[in-house]
């Protein structure tokens, strides 16, 4: 049984002020692209998650036992990823590949889940990945509205050389006094209300200073991306993976929306 786990970019992310639970409020567009890792699900002897060249904990293995705890299924499981979403790049692909599992899990084993509580307490970014769609997040993400569908663009996705922490960006975001009033943020949620293209002032994303502040080298990417004639370019995520973004989707060559 395989399951596709979409990679997401953030077409806009505004940050706002910290939340007591140490995550951040956001406003912030999601859009998965044709960018995928691909999980494989098949009965074992015991639980395993196997996802070759990707070392420390895995979010699919936490997914494994929060879907376990809510529902009582305890047949042993493993799960294969074929990653090509950029690790730790900003565009959550572990965050798809545990909404992947998730699904995958429901599945197989016919049990009545609710997968978006479940993905809550995994994490922000798990719970737009269950359905992926063109979504307006807000909270720290897991706040959804569905937006109506745009027309096929094109993406240059250029990973950096090594992941970024992204509580380091976030924490460096901070202390570069980058996080906007939470009136701000009212103001943007009804801005990024539009159904085509974003406009050259609302293609932004906050952290991108921060970003660069940890890894200048992202700056020579975005150089890159401006170089191959993208119509906007930004960070995705928290980095360091760098996107171009271009009105013609055959002009960027690597991957267009879903």
């Amino acid at each position: 049984m395989t399951e596709r786990a979409p990679a997401k970019i953030n077409v806009c992310l505004f940050l706002g002020p910290q939340r007591p639970d140490g995550r951040h409020e956001l406003v912030t567009i999601f859009q998965p692209v044709a960018l995928y890792d691909e999980l494989t699900l098949e009965p074992a002897e015991r639980d395993e998650v196997v996802c070759e060249g990707v070392e420390g904990p895995n979010l699919v293995a936490a997914a494994v036992a929060a879907f376990r705890a809510q529902t009582g299924f305890a047949e042993p499981v493993r799960i294969t990823i074929s990653k090509r979403i950029p690790v730790a790049g900003g565009m959550a692909g572990g965050s798809a590949d545990a909404a992947a599992a998730l699904r995958l899990l429901a599945r197989h084993s016919g049990l009545d889940a609710d997968l978006h509580a479940i993905a809550e307490r995994l994490g922000a970014d798990v719970p737009g990945q269950i359905a992926p769609a063109r979504y307006l997040a807000t909270g720290a993400g897991e706040r959804l509205e569905p937006l109506a569908p745009v027309a096929p663009y094109g993406v240059l996705v250029l990973p950096g050389p090594e992941p970024l922490s992204t509580g380091a960006v976030f924490a460096k975001a901070a202390a570069m006094g980058l996080r906007r009033s939470r009136e701000s943020l009212d103001a943007l949620r009804h801005d990024v209300r539009i159904p085509n293209d974003l406009p050259d002032e609302l293609a932004h994303n906050d952290l991108a200073p921060a970003a660069l502040a940890l890894m200048p080298e992202i700056g020579e990417r975005m150089q890159q991306a401006r170089a191959a004639g993208a119509d906007h370019v930004l960070l995705s995520g928290s980095g360091p993976t760098v996107l171009g973004l271009f009105n013609d989707p055959a002009a960027a060559g690597t991957v267009s929306t879903l």
